[in-house]
């Protein structure tokens, strides 16, 4: 992997931040242990317990994490003063998306094998625990992104579960849960874009969401690529094994615009998944670490231009390296703080 200060391009052209102020008014908690009011930097969610312990040799990287953090922290990238640390989502905060049921088992450990199976996860206290910080991580990001603009959780984007059942690797479902209790707690009416550019389709979000008229589920994905049955989501982009950076960014920028124009949202929560590349271990396609870069920047860059705030989580990425893993999850973090200082957040 190239040294990312050789990526990473010093400058952007400026533009001057202007907050959608009133957006989700009624949002004046956080879901925090730890607040950082007083820091003038990019808001980074991290929890210690985002991590727990999975059997030997276990495909799920879930070292990538401390990772992440510990990589972004020896870069320099952040410091301590910027991260604020998630409250764990509650059971109430669940059941917006999830049913009671489901929730029921998943705590209690009523989980059958066949259910585990198509999780990927053997059940544990540790694994519910994990998965129920993660996703108090994303709604914390939002929260936070909504009163100042951007914010990045070290962990999310967990878009393969369902109301009733978890799947590939995701037990709740953070980006509906974070989406949904906005909404509800919101003191007038307003709209959510998720931009989902993991390399598999966000089908639990597009489920969950399918009849929901204040939420968009964008997703570009391979095609050919798990799951194996898509759902519907309100724009599939489905892209062909092996594209590469240029193809790939001309894609995202055909309709992320557009969508901003047309839909208005008053959030975007964006999946940032490093699994398009082309080292990854499940991905398919073939975008280098520029590439990410390059996505991300112009992503976060174009909503941000918009005076739409932005939430942003790091999604999958897969490798047995898991040092080179949590370096190219970095990258979104990376990016995020060049758009906070160049755009005056």
């Amino acid at each position: 992997m190239a040294p990312m200060k050789q990526i990473f391009p010093r400058r952007l052209g400026t533009r001057t931040w202007c907050f959608i102020s009133g957006a989700f008014t009624s949002c004046r908690c956080f879901h925090a242990e730890i607040v950082r009011r007083e820091s003038s930097g990019l808001p980074i969610v991290h929890h210690s317990r985002y991590v727990c312990e999975l059997p030997e040799n276990h495909r799920f990287p879930m070292g990538k994490f401390p990772r992440v953090f510990q990589c972004l922290l020896r870069d320099q990238v952040i410091t301590e003063k910027q991260v604020w640390v998630p409250e764990i989502a509650s059971k109430e905060l669940l059941s917006s998306v999830h049913t009671e049921e489901y929730l029921n088992n998943l705590i209690s450990g009523k989980i059958k094998e066949q259910e585990q199976r198509r999780t990927g996860f053997p059940w544990s206290e540790g694994i519910v625990r994990r998965c129920r910080y993660e996703t108090g991580g994303t709604l914390l990001a939002a929260e936070v992104a909504l009163q100042r603009g951007l914010a990045c959780s070290t962990a999310g984007g967990t878009h393969h579960a369902f109301p009733s059942f978890g799947s590939g690797f995701c037990l709740l479902n953070d980006l509906a849960v974070a989406a949904k209790h906005l909404l509800d707690n919101s003191a007038t009416k307003r709209k959510v874009l998720i931009v989902d550019l993991d390399v598999h389709q966000g089908d639990g979000t597009a489920f969950i969401f399918k009849e929901e008229p204040c939420v968009f589920t964008f997703s570009v994905h391979c095609g050919k690529n798990f799951p194996l049955r898509k759902q519907q989501s309100d724009l599939d982009v489905s892209v062909e094994d092996g594209l590469e950076d240029k193809e790939y960014l001309s894609t995202v920028e055909a309709h992320l615009p557009w969508l901003l124009e047309t839909f208005r949202p008053d959030l975007v929560l964006y999946d940032a998944g490093v699994d398009p590349h082309w080292e990854d271990e499940l991905g398919r396609l073939r975008l280098t670490d520029q590439g990410l870069y390059q996505r991300d920047l112009y992503v976060m860059k174009t909503v941000v231009n918009k005076g739409i705030p932005l939430a942003a989580v790091i999604g999958g990425g897969y490798s047995r390296d898991m040092d080179r893993l949590a370096l190219r999850h970095s990258i979104v973090h990376r990016a995020a703080t060049q758009v906070w200082r160049q755009c005056g957040l």
